[in-house]
């Protein structure tokens, strides 16, 4: 594990390999292993909220990479993804109602499981119900992490932003 600027210990860090768990898309039988997702030959950026439907999640941070669609594509990005510790109707609602389809995959971690392996999990069981992701915003480049943004203040909208990250592609 790594130390961040913050003082966290995280479970990955730039340089290891991206986690490989298991999310839904669609519907909980929509099964993806996120290992498939980091194949080779690929660049991803993957972005971690703290919940669907939320106001940060929902007015500045899915938008602005739907937005930024086009901009990150012309700097050899694959596919965006964006990541919760949701179910997988709540997250697929949450992209028809942000116009996502074919911008933005909207996968759901259900278990908290890749949260977990990447050392972004947080408690926040007094505000939402239960254990949740940080914001983070993550470049993944042949499977390996070779950025990995976390908000110093866990939920803030700062470093993890559309914005922020393509200045550093």
């Amino acid at each position: 594990s790594t130390q961040s600027t913050w003082g966290r210990m995280y479970a990955l860090k730039v340089g290891d390999k991206a986690p490989a768990t298991e999310l839904n898309e669609g519907t909980p039988a929509g099964k993806i292993n996120s290992a498939d997702i980091f194949a080779a030959g690929k660049k991803v950026i993957v972005f971690g909220v703290p919940g669907a439907f939320t106001p940060g999640c929902s007015k500045t941070h899915l938008p602005g990479y739907v937005a930024d669609y086009e901009k990150f594509q012309a700097k050899g990005v694959h596919e965006i993804v964006c990541v919760s510790v949701n179910d997988a109707f709540v997250m697929s609602e949450w992209g028809n109602a942000h116009g996502v389809a074919g911008k933005v995959r909207m996968l759901a971690d259900p278990r908290a499981e890749f949260a977990k392996a990447l050392g972004t999990d947080i408690d926040l069981s007094g505000a939402l119900g239960g254990v949740r992701s940080k914001r983070f915003s993550m470049v993944v480049e042949d499977g390996v992490i070779k950025q990995l943004n976390v908000e110093p203040d866990n939920t803030g909208l700062n470093c993890s932003l559309s914005n922020a990250l393509l200045g550093t592609i």
